[in-house]
């Protein structure tokens, strides 16, 4: 199989790894190692990962709190025939790290953007939790002040989603506190630290048994984090009331607008109404209306 050369004028998203630097992909090593110009939310740390590689490359930093003109250089760069690769300190760029603001920029040039996929904190955790999570939404870093991550969690807590998080060591015992008053003890919560990492650790318990978890060992609190929380279980709706929604649905609209709407209104499964307004058109609960 032959090395992948990077393309003149070409923007390539290279993910790198999350801490185990043997986790670094040969395509993402290709790139940098191809590119006239790799741009780095920490020029510090991605030194080190050329160094661990034997690359010797221009760095240009490009972090949140210089992007938008950063990205108008590399820009300018690209649109000379210059190939830049963007890496975020770990994991996928554009995924809570910056990279946007970059792509976004590209894109309204004209200029062709790649991506070179690789690590993934929110996929590795998802992977290792052991939990029901076929749905589930990143959420990300919630607010710092506590008031606001309350509300934030309020505006959640209904979801049916496994709902993942990052959070940052100084904060998050407090996140797990909030997670239990505000979510319910009884919820499911896996707790991922220093993934990839010599002193990775995941643990899976009850909310209510988390915060009691982190306070056990003074080094359960030092890393990153990414938590995972069960989502809410579906409310059941009340037999009767469905009934009686369905039947006035159905007295005024075709079957399956009638249907797809009680679905909304109740929460209760597409399956479950849909026998029931058979049943009721069956027996003349209510009248036919033309489909």
């Amino acid at each position: 199989m032959q090395d992948v050369v990077a393309a003149a004028g070409s923007l390539y998203i290279v993910a790198t790894p999350i801490g185990n630097l043997r986790d670094i992909t040969l395509r993402a090593l290709d790139i940098l190692k191809t590119v006239d110009i790799v741009a780095a939310e920490d020029t510090r740390v991605t030194q080190g990962l050329l160094n661990a590689y034997g690359l010797q490359k221009k760095l240009v930093a490009l972090h949140e709190h210089n992007e938008r003109v950063a990205a108008e250089r590399l820009v300018a760069d690209l649109g000379e025939g210059k190939s830049v690769a963007y890496v975020s300190d770990a994991g996928t760029p554009g995924v809570s790290d910056p990279g946007v603001h970059l792509v976004r920029q590209a894109r309204a040039a004209g200029i062709p953007v790649e991506v070179i996929p690789g690590p993934s904190a929110v996929a590795a955790a998802l992977s290792v939790a052991g939990m029901e999570a076929g749905q589930w939404l990143f959420y990300g870093f919630l607010p710092s002040k506590p008031a606001a991550r309350r509300k934030a969690l309020e505006d959640l807590k209904t979801l049916p989603y496994a709902l993942v998080f990052y959070e940052a060591p100084h904060r998050v015992a407090e996140t797990l506190d909030d997670l239990c008053v505000v979510l319910g003890a009884e919820r499911e919560i896996a707790i991922a630290r220093e993934l990839t990492k010599l002193f990775e650790q995941v643990h899976v318990c009850r909310l209510a048994e988390a915060g009691e978890w982190l306070a056990a060992d003074v080094n359960r609190g030092r890393g990153e984090f990414v938590i995972i929380v069960q989502g809410a279980a579906p409310v059941q709706a009340d037999a009767g009331k469905l009934r009686e929604t369905l039947t006035a649905l159905l007295a005024a609209l075709p079957l399956k607008q009638a249907v797809a709407l009680a679905v909304q209104l109740t929460g209760e499964k597409k399956n479950t109404v849909y026998e029931l307004a058979l049943e009721l058109q069956k027996h003349g609960n209510v009248d036919d209306h033309p489909a």
